[in-house]
């Protein structure tokens, strides 16, 4: 096993990597002489993996098993509840399941080591009976119908069942009350079991800590065999949408709306693409834009209104919403903008002092180790560090964000979903 180390002189950073023989990948992140550590340590296993080939057979789930997987993983079989047992060694543990992944995670000032090996050890230690299993069934179940009274969650999926017919993204991620009712023990242990090995996994630390240790812990308690990696099957699509505007009505004191285009990511440099398409959408409609300060005067939008983008698995959605007393004529006025910009391109000023705004986000971003080990994760993947981002970002050129937004934010492309005021 070897650790490469590389040295991001331009940030004052160091990223040390290694993968490990049983496929493991592992990147530390060393701070000398800081108290904080912060460790995740997940798989690649989303709620979009509903379908998967393992060992050259077909296997088909129900919405939402990653999820009640992440639910179920923190009991252990000798009744110990892990977040309890690692509150009490000083750390501050918590997880997440996203589209394409799911990720274990905690904080801590004290006692580091054996809370790493807590964590390894939980994550690949699944225990489930009958009785548990059907008791977070109901627990899931109530989230479920809670996240369906929120207006943001419901003016969110609205969106997505107009911009795709078939990928599971239209869907929640803890799937529905009917699919998890399909969702039993077998169920959990076959998806851990396929997912949860550690070629289809990755362990990210950030403090002082020495790699060459992380590596040795991992690899003594994961073990030293390699195992086979399912392939996911998830539907591909990149039509434009069939209907461009839904609208419900749920108790709101203003009209709420989001609007977005779906498009195929292209996969060939994956970091470069995303910090282009997020600073194409900052100059487009960042709070320091023409297009934002022109609308706020106007009493169109507030300060409610944001725009993100989000690249789950093999699509990517960009969005932006907020309040307004007019939806449709935010959504007229930003597809105009971004018509204008296409045919003309961006203020030469304006679009150096946005990647200026960027640098320095992405820099202060440098501080967070949070953020940092979850990029760092995120990044393993595709073969990019997240330290590479300021050096990419300074070479994006004008027209690069110009063709992203000709190719992505168009009329042909874009919906809008609006939550109306009033009795659902």
């Amino acid at each position: 096993m070897e650790i490469l180390t590389k040295r991001y002189d331009g940030v004052g950073e160091t990223l040390q990597s290694a993968v490990l023989p049983n496929g493991l990948r592992v990147r530390v992140i060393p701070k000398k002489g800081f108290s904080s550590c912060f460790a995740c340590f997940g798989t690649y296993y989303g709620a979009l993996m509903r379908s998967f080939l393992l060992a050259g057979e077909r296997r088909d789930t129900p919405a939402g098993v990653a999820h009640y997987l992440e639910h179920k993983m923190f009991d252990m079989p000798d009744g110990v509840n892990v977040l309890q047992s690692m509150s009490v060694m000083g750390a501050d543990p918590n997880a997440f399941t996203s589209y394409d992944e799911t990720v274990y995670y905690f904080r801590c000032t004290e006692n580091f080591e054996e809370n790493l090996r807590t964590l390894l050890r939980f994550v690949t230690t699944p225990y489930f009976t009958p009785e548990t299993v059907e008791k977070e069934r109901g627990i899931i179940s109530q989230e479920i119908r809670m996240y369906d009274d929120m207006p943001d969650y419901a003016v969110y999926f609205e969106l997505m069942k107009l911009l795709y017919q078939s990928h599971p993204v239209r869907d929640d991620i803890a799937g529905t009350v009917e699919s998890i009712a399909e969702i039993d023990a077998d169920t959990l242990y076959d998806c851990h079991r396929a997912f949860y090995v550690p070629g289809n996994m990755c362990l990210c630390v950030e403090g002082d800590v020495e790699a060459e240790e992380i590596c040795r812990i991992a690899e003594e308690l994961l073990g030293p065999g390699k195992t086979e990696v399912p392939q996911p099957l998830i539907p591909e699509e990149d039509a434009a949408p069939e209907e461009f505007y839904t609208e419900r009505t749920m108790s709101v004191s203003a009209p709420l709306f989001l609007l977005g285009a779906a498009f195929a990511p292209t996969q060939e440099d994956v970091l470069r693409e995303r910090i282009v398409a997020r600073l194409s959408l900052r100059l487009l409609c960042g709070t320091s834009s023409p297009f934002y300060a022109r609308l706020y005067r106007e009493g169109l939008i507030n300060r409610s209104f944001s725009a993100s983008l989000d690249f789950p698995a093999n699509t990517a959605v960009l969005t932006a919403g907020g309040e307004s007393r007019d939806p449709r004529k935010v959504y007229d006025e930003l597809l105009k903008e971004a018509e204008r910009v296409a045919a003309e391109g961006f203020d030469r000023a304006a679009f150096e002092r946005a990647k200026r705004a960027s640098l320095g986000a992405r820099l202060r971003g440098f501080e967070d180790f949070d953020s940092v080990c979850l990029s760092s994760f995120d990044g393993a993947r595709f073969g990019y560090s997240v330290f590479d981002a300021p050096a990419v970002l300074a070479s994006v050129t004008e027209e690069e964000c110009r063709a992203f937004l000709a190719r992505v934010l168009t009329r042909e492309r874009t919906a809008l979903s609006v939550i109306k005021p009033g009795r659902s």
